[in-house]
């Protein structure tokens, strides 16, 4: 096709979709981030973007051999990696240790940033410690060019209010450093197998909502009693969720049905916080070969003096309890009943402490009652927000008896065999209001 001074260059809809359509190898489009790489702090090396052939400085006369003119654009790798390809990194290797790190790609891993942190679990306290240290290379999310980051902490499954921790918010930062610790109480053995710890990094904004940057789930397990564990990880997306509509028209429905049954079970067992409790069988102090352990049992739940034998129960604690208030705290105190309660003589309550989540009472109560009329009871254990003038709301309860499960169980029976001994334990409180309960 020739063209000739003075007139436009003109194509045809023919010739423009032959050149469109023209034979020859299909490449990929490239990302912008193949440029500008940002791979994850293991990888000592850059990765070229172009896996076929091994990356090569272009000369400045002119460009290298194989490569065309869409070369030119090519990262560039140190001068001592460039001779030879034992330097370079090859791309199933940069792909296995992105993976090891944070199980996703390495754009979504460099786009989102880096969190480092420290777990520690301490078996005789019952605490976990999370230590977070930094983050670096954090999304931008301000007009400025830079984040107000703080992190969050959940435990999963059943992340709610009542066991979110949170760190100072650092402004105008996309390194952040916090070298803080929050910590989390009453975290039983149980807990370190199932649970999942999920550290959200979040953007503060006062106008607005806070907007979410990203998230790292670490599993309990992991971490081993009293050994301090470090990790450093990439930033994730949130893990979607399966969609009804990318599946068959006959698994819609059982996943609809799955998907409610799932919320209802999450609503249903709903974490309220945490209770510390002791229980303690003592034997009739006319036995002298029980004396000195029921004395020392008796003294310290108040009850030294008693000549009959009973259940003595210590309400030491509560910790990450759900706040019930508009001010973001609780008014909560503890009522305790062992039924059936035929007289209605079991009601025990201790004393309301003011605006906390994380009250002590270290308050203990008796119930004289044999070994054997005590297997037949149950111990029920609330908690419940005050407030004045209107009824008081209900926080969460447990229940300890020989037809409970888990902890409560455990908890039951050692104090049935170990008379004398003081058991102590923490409990899960949840949202399941007793059926027996009255509102009052």
């Amino acid at each position: 096709m020739t063209v000739r001074r003075g007139k436009k260059l003109s194509i045809s809809i023919q010739e423009h979709m032959a050149i469109d359509v023209c034979p020859g190898p299909i490449r990929p489009i490239r990302q912008i981030s193949a440029y500008f790489p940002r791979l994850s702090p293991t990888s000592p090396t850059p990765l070229s973007p172009n896996p076929g052939s091994s990356p090569l400085i272009p000369s400045p006369g002119g460009v290298a051999p194989g490569a065309g003119g869409g070369h030119l654009l090519s990262p560039l790798l140190p001068r001592g990696g460039a001779a030879g390809g034992g330097g370079s990194l090859s791309l199933t290797s940069s792909m296995d240790t992105s993976m090891e790190i944070n199980s996703s790609d390495s754009d979504d891993c460099t786009a989102l940033g880096t969190l480092e942190f420290a777990l520690r679990y301490e078996q005789s306290s019952s605490e976990l410690h999370c230590t977070v240290l930094r983050a670096k290379g954090l999304k931008p999310m301000d007009f400025n060019g830079l984040a107000d980051p703080y992190v969050k902490l959940h435990l999963l499954p059943g992340a709610c209010k009542a066991n979110k921790l949170k760190t100072k918010t650092i402004r105008n930062s996309l390194n952040p450093v916090w070298n803080e610790t929050l910590t989390y109480v009453g975290i039983t053995e149980e807990d370190m197998h199932k649970k999942t710890l999920r550290l959200s990094v979040c953007d503060e904004d006062k106008l607005t909502h806070n907007e979410f940057i990203g998230e790292s789930r670490v599993p309990l397990k992991r971490v081993k009693p009293d050994q301090t564990k470090y990790f450093h990880t990439c930033l994730e997306h949130p893990p979607p969720l399966p969609s009804p509509t990318a599946m068959g028209a006959a698994l819609r429905g059982i996943s609809c049905y799955l998907r409610e049954w799932e919320n209802e079970q999450l609503h249903s067992l709903e974490e309220r916080g945490r209770l510390l409790l002791t229980l303690q069988f003592l034997p009739p102090v006319g036995e002298e070969d029980r004396e000195g352990e029921g004395g020392g049992g008796g003294g310290g739940g108040g009850g030294g003096g008693r000549r009959s034998e009973g259940l003595c129960v210590g309400v030491r604690r509560c910790a990450h309890l759900a706040a019930m208030d508009v001010n973001g705290f609780s008014d909560p105190y503890v009522k305790i009943y062992l039924k059936p309660d035929i007289q209605k003589k079991s009601k025990h309550k201790t004393a309301v402490i003011k605006k906390t989540l994380n009250p002590e009472f270290n308050e203990e109560f008796f119930y004289e009652i044999s070994v054997s009329e005590l297997a037949h009871k149950m111990l029920e254990i609330t908690v419940w927000d005050y407030d004045l003038g209107r009824s008081n709301d209900f926080i969460g309860g447990v229940c300890l008896s020989c037809h409970s499960q888990g902890d409560a169980l455990r908890h039951w029976m050692d104090c049935l065999k170990n008379k004398g001994q003081k058991v102590e334990r923490w409990h899960v409180l949840t949202n399941e209001l007793p059926r027996t309960l009255s509102h009052d």
